[in-house]
């Protein structure tokens, strides 16, 4: 299940800093509102494409192909909008169906696999995911977790350091060649899914910290798109993450 993980990109620093023309019209800067408006719009999208997938598995439709494709599809698309943000209001829809895609694809396999051992494995990934969100967010909402500098460079380097060892090993993959812990309930397999699934977690604390400041600095009206693009791969990863560590510890029952 290791070629399952996720190998998006927007990880790293570059991605949230650059410099804009900060505008005086609220029609055309950025707020929260407006990015959590989008970001719904890019959910629902998500869900949608997950649930068309979902089908096409238990309809016993070859989905691999296609989940490939839409994988490698939503990987370029995010290289693409780091370096054109403006383009995001295209990307980010496109890029919610490929991955929505493959989401539901991998969670339908999932489901399948784990259905005796672990019947439940997708609505308790679901419903961890949706938890962890809302604790992450409160803990920055009350400043228990601040997006500092330090903190930032951490969580970007460990993200860009987990997003290249990811694409390794699905080139490894495609050799033949996996990497056991990846997807073995060993010990060391187990710690490895709870050090991403941490990773991933704080991720949304800097997810949060650039949407606001976003807002704040009054940076132009396509970076809504842009952020909520960021916060939806964010909790894809960790969605994908949380399922793999659940299905780890479901091995080893």
């Amino acid at each position: 299940m290791a070629l399952f993980k996720s190998g998006n990109p927007v990880l790293n620093e570059k991605t949230f800093s650059g410099s804009y023309t900060y505008l005086d019209s609220d029609a055309e800067v950025m707020t929260v509102k407006g990015t959590l408006n989008k970001f719904g719009i890019l959910f629902l999208l998500t869900m949608a494409s997950a649930g068309y997938a979902w089908k096409m598995v238990y309809s016993n439709v070859d989905v691999m192909t296609y989940m490939w494709v839409s994988i490698f599809g939503a990987f370029i698309l995010a290289l693409i909008a780091n370096f054109k943000k403006e383009w995001s209001a295209f990307l980010a829809p496109a890029y919610a169906l490929l991955k929505g895609f493959a989401v539901g694809a991998i969670s339908a396999i999932y489901d399948n696999v784990f259905a005796k051992v672990a019947p439940h494995i997708i609505t308790t990934a679901v419903g961890l995911t949706f938890g962890v969100v809302i604790a992450m967010y409160l803990l920055y909402k009350f400043n228990i977790i601040r997006a500092t500098p330090l903190f930032q460079k951490i969580i970007y380097t460990a993200s860009l350091g987990i997003a290249f060892f990811y694409l390794i090993a699905i080139g490894l993959h495609f050799a033949h060649i996996d990497i056991p812990f990846l997807h073995e309930g060993s010990p060391f397999g187990i710690i490895f899914s709870l050090v991403v699934v941490s990773i991933a977690a704080m991720r949304l604390i800097l997810n949060f910290d650039f949407i606001e400041k976003g807002a704040d600095q009054r940076v132009p009206k396509y970076m809504e798109w842009f952020s909520a693009f960021g916060l939806l791969i964010t909790i894809v990863w960790l969605y994908l993450e949380i399922l793999q560590l659940l299905a780890k510890l479901s091995n080893r029952k």
